[in-house]
């Protein structure tokens, strides 16, 4: 996924000299194709997370669009007040890269895991969550995002996340993307799984074990798209929602906000997620997820 966000945005800053790229003295490794490139719009605020947001909604003032890289939870958590005021309130076109979301992380310990960050931003009324599920999702992101400046959160995995889509999908904010075909069939609704982020690989595993399940995934949402998820759920037997993040505030509870407030029937969403007890370990990311319900055998 990494790999993928920077190629795109060496692409477009090839035709777009308003393109900057910040990062908090973190993402070497991954970012100098950016550096090396376009040194006068590559900018390293230290570690000094804040001023970097800061630094960030400046540059956007005066008409650039910034990426502001880093690990998942420090240009978030640090950041919440200069997120929420300098670029959420202002509108301002800063897109928050983090990598490692989820628990990514989790062997450097419960402080790198983002698992409350969807919470968090989706409780920001302008910002525009991305979570691909795939490198090819990141490709669809950043080109929607590029062409569509505004506050966004792009959440990306550490490394390796291997291709569930054929081609890059045309991504736009509450659509859901069909992964193995349309959600009825014969006339028949059919049960659907609905993915946002890196659980989408889970996912597809279940599906190609279940193949009577639809597979749809839901890579850019946020406060603003919820009137848009109630009609899916005409065309559902029922919807089970898979997240790496807490089942507070998170996706799940997103969609069912959503379809609550339309009056839709919410007895067939069922939401599969971290439990809160993730906040205490330490461990790779599969055996995280073993320990708290993400392991294909339990569900």
């Amino acid at each position: 996924m990494r790999n993928a966000f920077i190629d795109e945005l060496v692409l477009a800053s090839e035709k777009n000299d308003k393109i900057a790229l910040v990062v908090g003295d973190l993402g070497f490794g991954v970012v100098e194709p950016f550096a090396n490139k376009f040194p006068n719009r590559f900018f390293n605020a230290g570690v000094a997370e804040q001023n970097m947001m800061g630094l960030s909604a400046g540059l956007a003032s005066e008409g650039f669009h910034v990426f502001v890289y880093s690990i998942a939870n420090f240009p978030l958590f640090r950041c919440a007040e200069q997120i929420r005021n300098d670029i959420d309130y202002h509108q301002l076109p800063v897109t928050i890269v983090t990598v490692g979301g989820g628990v990514a992380y989790g062997n450097l310990g419960y402080s790198h895991h983002a698992v409350q960050d969807y919470a968090l931003m989706r409780s920001f009324p302008n910002m525009l969550i991305g979570a691909p599920g795939d490198p090819m999702e990141v490709r669809g992101i950043m080109r929607y995002l590029l062409a569509n400046p505004q506050p966004s959160y792009l959440r990306l995995g550490k490394v390796g996340e291997a291709n569930i889509h054929t081609q890059v999908p045309d991504v736009h904010p509450g659509q859901w993307l069909n992964i193995t075909g349309d959600q009825s069939s014969g006339g028949q609704k059919k049960s659907t799984i609905l993915t946002t982020g890196a659980t989408l690989a889970l996912a597809y595993e279940l599906i190609r074990n279940n193949p009577s399940s639809a597979l749809c995934s839901l890579p850019l949402w946020g406060m603003k798209y919820k009137d848009l998820q109630s009609p899916k759920f005409k065309n559902c037997k029922d919807v089970t929602t898979y997240e790496d993040h807490l089942l507070d505030g998170g996706f799940g509870s997103w969609l069912l906000e959503a379809i609550h407030a339309d009056g839709v029937d919410c007895s067939g969403l069922r939401i599969r997620a971290l439990d809160s007890s993730i906040c205490g370990m330490v461990g790779s990311q599969r055996a995280l997820h073993a320990a708290t319900g993400l392991k294909m055998e339990q569900i």
